[in-house]
């Protein structure tokens, strides 16, 4: 983590905080660079919200909630096709700012607003996504049915790998069902998050209705005890989300917490070899390996061991540069800290045995000599007990493990704590089959190395990469952020008689 100043510069620009439909500055005396991690520029500062600012956005959600949860369903969904055509239209905009604070090359970045895009729009059906059910006759003249309601002041915990879709995989869908939201973003690269506030602002969110607030540990606990707040989203690493969903379910909140992976591709020796190649080394490098969907082990099933010098080439024609250049195929790590972690983490897997296939440590980029770069690493003849294949590294390393058969493959993984996503590249269908029915991992891909699902389902990741059963947007992200009242009714006619007082329930 870069310094935290005592008091404000007076050079860099500040990161405003978003206060019952205000931009308003800061008045904490903890501060963070927001720095270009090609450049090591500072692009601005950003506070750390004080006891009262957090107390400030929640009031304001509070407040809000009282009018905003009877605003009529079709209202709503205007404000959102607003939202997702103001956020179309300055798709390069946002990824610019992305780029610069978080390192993304532009067509990644740009890929990261499409993502964010699709959940808004998935939210502009809540007029049929919103709809109870309704029983006629139940009983004799009864009947019964359900509401799907708001729950309240809702609040999310984003990281900086994604500094936008993360945001609108939360709050467009908990404010489109009538909650109102408190969101916290990365202080790494809280920039891309203010400008979707903008947006929301402009698309006709009231006042009161987003509320956002920065900081690190203090903010994150203030958000997870607060009384006034019924549900907590978060995204990030597992030790952070663990303490999340500990101390807010502990505090009886609504929690959904997706942490961190370990993701393997299987490599059959009958899979496609050039699709299959493109695949892997894009799901594995893509974002400098930055993204909890990245897949991080390639496990070579019998034959497909040699394939190993071909990954090696593919990989090599990878360019490294910042992201805002043309052919830029991979750009920066996000901090220096986070490149000193992940170069240590290299020097773990040589120390214990693995054989470095390609060194990415001495990567160069002219014209970016102070930027975070680290170039497309490779390990082969890992073991499960390696650092390297433990750990996530999150960064632009493979790890490549071979086994002898399709078993081995699937209990390897089944064996891993994580189960964020997996894929299998072949083309047989009966491999496909087995191995979809047999993996423990809550997002398969067949022939598809990063499987997170259209909005239109759920994402679905499992075991040691969620706690929560209930996943970030689609069907499951309506029911995190609604809750069901079920109404059963009997109407009588005037002149129906009444048999008397029955003192046990009878409906019939």
């Amino acid at each position: 983590m870069t310094s935290k100043p005592a008091i404000k510069s007076n050079d860099a620009p500040t990161v405003k905080m978003l206060l019952d439909g205000k931009f308003v500055e800061s008045r904490s005396n903890e501060w963070r660079d927001v720095v270009n991690p090609a450049t090591q520029e500072v692009l601005a500062q950003v506070p750390f919200a004080t006891d009262e600012e957090l107390d400030a956005a929640v009031a304001s959600a509070k407040r809000a909630y009282a009018t905003w949860k009877n605003t009529p369903l079709a209202a709503r969904a205007r404000i959102m096709l607003k939202l997702q055509a103001l956020v179309r239209e300055n798709m390069s905009r946002i990824a610019r700012t992305l780029s610069a604070e978080q390192g993304k090359t532009l067509a990644d970045a740009e890929g990261d607003v499409f993502r964010g895009l699709e959940v808004v729009e998935h939210a502009c059906s809540i007029g049929s996504l919103q709809l109870g059910e309704f029983a006629e006759n139940v009983a004799g003249g009864v009947d019964t049915y359900t509401l799907r309601q708001p729950i309240g002041v809702c609040a999310g915990i984003t990281p900086f790998n994604s500094g936008h879709d993360f945001p609108l995989w939360m709050f467009p869908m908990a404010i489109v069902c009538g909650n109102t939201f408190v969101l916290k973003p990365s202080e790494q690269d809280p920039l891309t998050p203010m400008l979707l506030a903008e947006l929301a602002l402009e698309a006709g969110v009231p006042p009161g209705v987003l509320n956002i607030v920065h900081g690190g540990k203090r903010a994150v606990d203030a958000i997870c005890t607060h009384p006034d707040i019924a549900a907590v989203s978060f995204v990030g690493s597992t030790a952070v989300g663990t303490h999340v969903y500990s101390l807010a379910s502990g505090h009886g909140k609504r929690v959904q917490c997706m942490m961190g992976a370990k993701n393997h591709a299987v490599i059959m020796p009958d899979a496609s070899k050039e699709q299959s190649l493109n695949s892997l080394i894009g799901a594995t490098f893509g974002a400098a390996g930055q993204r909890c969907m990245a897949t991080s082990v390639t496990v070579l099933v019998g034959e497909a061991r040699g394939w190993i010098p071909d990954i090696v080439a593919k990989a090599k024609t990878l360019k490294v540069n910042a992201g805002v250049e043309k052919n830029s195929d991979l750009g920066p790590v996000v901090s220096k800290q986070a490149k000193q972690r992940i170069l240590a983490l290299v020097e773990d897997g040589i120390q214990e045995g693995a054989k470095l296939e390609l060194d990415g440590r001495g990567v160069k980029v002219p014209g970016y000599e102070q930027g975070n770069f680290i170039g497309p690493t490779i390990f082969s003849s890992v073991t499960p007990a390696m650092k390297i294949y433990t750990t996530e590294i999150f960064g632009p390393v493979m790890v490549i493990v071979s086994v002898k058969t399709l078993d081995e493959a699937i209990a390897l993984i089944n064996n891993n704590p994580f189960g964020n996503g997996t894929g299998i590249f072949t083309q047989s269908g009966a491999a496909a089959r087995k191995f979809q029915s047999e993996i423990d991992v809550g997002q398969v891909g067949i022939n598809v190395p990063i499987p997170v699902p259209v909005p239109f389902f759920s994402f679905t990741g499992s075991r040691g990469s969620k706690l929560g059963d209930l996943g970030p947007y689609g069907k499951q992200a309506l029911q995190f952020y609604t809750q069901t009242k079920t109404v059963t009714s009997r109407w009588f006619d005037d002149g129906a008689t009444s048999s008397g007082v029955n003192t046990t329930i009878s409906l019939k």
